[in-house]
């Protein structure tokens, strides 16, 4: 028994299609790393976000206490307490 063998059109079309598949194998690995990119920045400023929070619910949990509400008044307020000395420096 005889095979008969691939003409030249068919030859082309199976070349064509070979080219479309490799190119859109390209076009997902590029989006793929596009997603892996995006990922990794996410998993960033999710895990800044939840530092951001956890300070946030520390301040408020300890808002009462005076050693902290005095930290605050000092760094963020710029005062001082009765008796602190104040040391300026000047060019």
């Amino acid at each position: 028994m005889r095979t008969k063998r691939a003409g030249l059109l068919t030859k082309l079309v199976v070349l064509a299609l070979l080219v479309f598949v490799a190119s859109a194998l390209l076009g997902l690995r590029t989006q793929i790393q596009a997603a892996q990119a995006d990922l990794a920045e996410l998993t960033a400023q999710k895990a800044a976000q939840e530092q951001t929070n956890a300070d946030l619910r520390d301040a408020v949990e300890n808002s009462g206490d005076p050693d902290r509400q005095a930290e605050i008044a000092r760094s963020k307020l710029g005062l001082v307490a009765p008796g602190d000395q104040i040391v300026e420096f000047t060019d």
